[in-house]
């Protein structure tokens, strides 16, 4: 008889927890109990799995001696609340918050460094990064093999689901509102959302970076190993309701070769090489999928070691949920 496990899944009823619970049964994850857990403003909903409806809990009234695993997929503010009690009660934990230290919790995508399992000591303690750093580094790490990366520069177009069920809303209603011809005003937004571009996500600090941005520069340079590797990041709220588009540039320390770079991506795991001549979008190509879509793979215009990429990928899907349960999955020998 398969082995199963009892599973808590904390932010259920958010954006990213809903679309966990539902990968949990597509991938046929072995799932003895599941219990869903959230705020008290949250609790008493119900998100369906196998057929049943499962009553969301408060979080708070929680005994994690109940489970081997609980997946957070709150905000960092509850991971920091909550994770040292699971913990301690034997529960494995993966945070998709941001809200644990790295050297607490390694921060781990299967494509790119498992290996690092390995190392760990039970009940473990692992980070699955944000989706902006999980679509770069599943690009950027097979490449490592090929080129020697000097600089990265990311432009990040990211959907208003990175900022949850909020931000999906707020999107909604400013477009309805701009078709009928009625005055809009701007809510969870600070400006208008809809048909537009905001050049900032989130609160800036005095240097003028952005949350996002430092998490992305700080988690791409632990997954790819490199602490010294220079990173620019520039996160801009794109009018998308899922879907994160990159802009990317990688500065070499020497020529590119097209071919091979094509070769590698071609053959690397979770990547969708788009032919030359076309290009991936986020709505065409890659929400509801499990890949990272590469397209426009270029030289600089006058720069042989330069390399060019767009990429785009599902978000809250591959970027968030998926790459929590492909952790998981490694897991499942050592839960016990």
């Amino acid at each position: 008889m398969k082995q199963s496990f009892d599973i808590a899944v904390i932010g259920a009823t958010g954006t990213v927890g809903e679309t966990l619970v539902q990968i949990l049964e597509e991938r046929e994850f072995p799932v003895a109990s599941l219990h869903l857990l959230a705020s008290i403003e949250s609790a008493g909903h119900s998100v369906p799995f196998k057929g049943k409806n499962v009553r969301v809990r408060e979080v708070d009234e929680f005994d994690f001696s109940k489970v081997q695993l609980a997946f957070f997929a709150a905000g960092p503010a509850i991971t920091r609340s909550y994770a040292a009690r699971a913990t301690a009660a034997g529960c494995t934990v993966i945070d998709l918050s941001g809200g644990l230290p790295a050297e607490q919790a390694p921060t781990i995508i299967p494509e790119v460094n498992a290996a690092l399992i390995g190392a760990l000591k039970k009940p473990y303690q692992i980070a699955s990064p944000s989706p902006s750093a999980t679509a770069l580094a599943v690009v950027i790490a097979p490449l490592r093999a090929l080129l020697d990366v000097v600089r990265v520069n990311v432009t990040a177009c990211l959907a208003v689901s990175s900022q949850g069920r909020e931000g999906v809303a707020e999107l909604a209603r400013q477009t309805a509102e701009l078709l009928n011809v009625r005055p809009m005003e701007p809510r969870f937004f600070d400006r208008q959302m809809a048909f537009n571009l905001l050049a900032q996500v989130g609160t800036p600090d005095a240097q003028g970076h952005a949350p996002l941005e430092k998490r992305l520069v700080t988690e791409l340079r632990e997954l790819l190993a490199m602490p010294l590797l220079k990173v620019s990041a520039t996160c801009v709220q794109a009018p998308v309701f899922f879907g994160d588009s990159f802009s990317v540039s990688l500065q070499l320390s020497g020529a590119v070769d097209l071919a091979a770079v094509n070769a590698v991506l071609e053959a690397a795991p979770g990547i969708e090489l788009i032919e030359a001549g076309d290009y991936p979008t986020a709505v065409g190509d890659a929400v509801g999928q499990d890949v990272v879509y590469v397209g426009r793979v270029r030289t600089g215009i006058d720069d042989p070691e330069e390399l060019n990429l767009w990429i785009t990928s599902d978000n809250v899907r591959k970027g968030a949920a998926l790459n929590a349960v492909q952790v998981a999955e490694l897991l499942i020998k050592d839960l016990v």
